[in-house]
């Protein structure tokens, strides 16, 4: 099969530090690769893969001291996709809005991953508009956002097995990794750790968006607790060991997370997860088997003390069983062949037939069923 993965441009492929959407294609990627299908994979010029690379710009936006324009720099990729698109079987977008119009001028089969939060104003709005797309969730919590009209698959998100490996969690620490910002729940973490008495590591970035949040309301907590570290950014390298030596994982996030990579990370590592129940969280955590989902600071610390009692084998084969690159790069061929198949005995990609010739104005015109 012939594959195009399109990735954003705010990270490389995979990300050097921090990054979700863009960690995901690569894993994606290289194992359809691995698979021995033909990907070409539309991204930063500094990414890596065994894919052939188009390389939409110089390097990857988050961490380029350039100022420029994200927009810009998207919509010129979407040309030079648009330029080769007749020599894919499917074209697999990841760039959330922008491809959208562009999109329904495709002859193509294409598809859209969701990696974002779609609780925004407008969103539902918007893709009310743009029904007849072919659309995955990374979770069902993910998918509630939406019209029930659009066409959904739901595939969680994996990673290589051997990418992270198994850890004692002997370290004697709690973990925080991700991001710095409200609802990531930073504040509760620490307000976790102090009640219970235990160290908090935190590894995570910090956003121009979200500076004068570390700044005024963070950091100081950090600088006055004897408990908390703060040890910055760590790259993919660097989680085994990090997640590995902790006890738990501290999830007290106050948002829909779509998916939550992190915790499969942890999962990956053995450690379990201590999680309030917002957005894909019950979907991810297995109550008493992978971590617990408690309500509350209280009830985090509760669960704190018996953390121990959950094996650590046993968090790791809830990772095995359920989310690796394997699992989710299977649903995503299934997809991939679902959607061929339904374009040629059907003539449709989803809601939309393919293009087909106006008699009248001897135009392509595409529209819903």
């Amino acid at each position: 099969m012939k594959i195009a993965q399109v990735a954003p441009l705010f990270e490389r492929v995979p990300p050097k530090l921090y990054g979700g959407t863009e960690r995901i294609v690569s894993y994606l990627t290289e194992e359809l690769v691995r698979k021995g299908h033909d990907v070409t994979l539309f991204a930063s010029g500094d990414s890596t893969t065994r894919a052939e690379l188009v390389a939409a710009n110089r390097t990857a936006l988050r961490l380029s001291k350039e100022r420029r324009n994200a927009v810009l720099e998207h919509l010129l990729m979407l040309e030079a996709l648009r330029q080769r698109c007749d020599e894919f079987d499917i074209i697999h977008f990841h760039i959330d809005l922008l491809q959208f119009p562009f999109g329904r001028t495709l002859d193509q089969t294409s598809l859209t991953t969701l990696h974002g939060r779609l609780d925004r104003p407008g969103y539902f709005t918007f893709h009310r508009e743009f029904n007849d797309a072919c659309l995955v969730c990374i979770s069902h919590a993910q998918r509630r956002y939406l019209p029930k009209e659009a066409h959904v698959d739901v595939i969680h998100h994996g990673l290589p097995h051997d990418l992270l490996s198994y850890g004692s969690g002997r370290g004697g620490y709690l973990a925080f990794l991700g991001r710095i910002s409200p609802e990531k729940g930073p504040v509760d973490a620490i307000a976790i750790a102090e009640a219970a008495g235990l160290p908090l590591k935190i590894a995570a970035k910090v956003d121009p968006v979200d500076a004068a949040y570390w700044e005024e309301v963070v950091e100081p907590l950090i600088r006055r607790s004897a408990r908390v570290e703060y040890v910055g950014e760590i790259a993919d390298h660097q989680k085994s060991e990090f997640l590995g030596n902790a006890m738990a994982l501290l999830f007290p996030i106050d948002w829909p997370e779509p998916f939550g990579l992190v915790m499969i990370e942890a999962m990956a590592c053995g450690t379990p997860i201590i999680a309030y129940p917002m957005g894909s969280v019950t979907e991810v955590v297995e109550e008493g088997c992978s971590g617990y989902i408690v309500g509350s600071r209280e009830r985090a610390v509760k669960a704190l003390q018996t953390i121990d009692g959950l094996d650590r084998h046993t968090v790791r084969q809830c990772f095995e069983h359920r989310f690796t690159v394997e699992h989710m790069t299977t649903r995503y061929l299934r997809l991939y062949e679902k959607l061929l198949q339904s374009r040629s005995q059907n003539g449709h990609i989803c809601g939309r037939p393919l293009a087909v010739m106006d008699q009248n104005i001897g135009e392509q015109s595409i529209g819903p069923v």
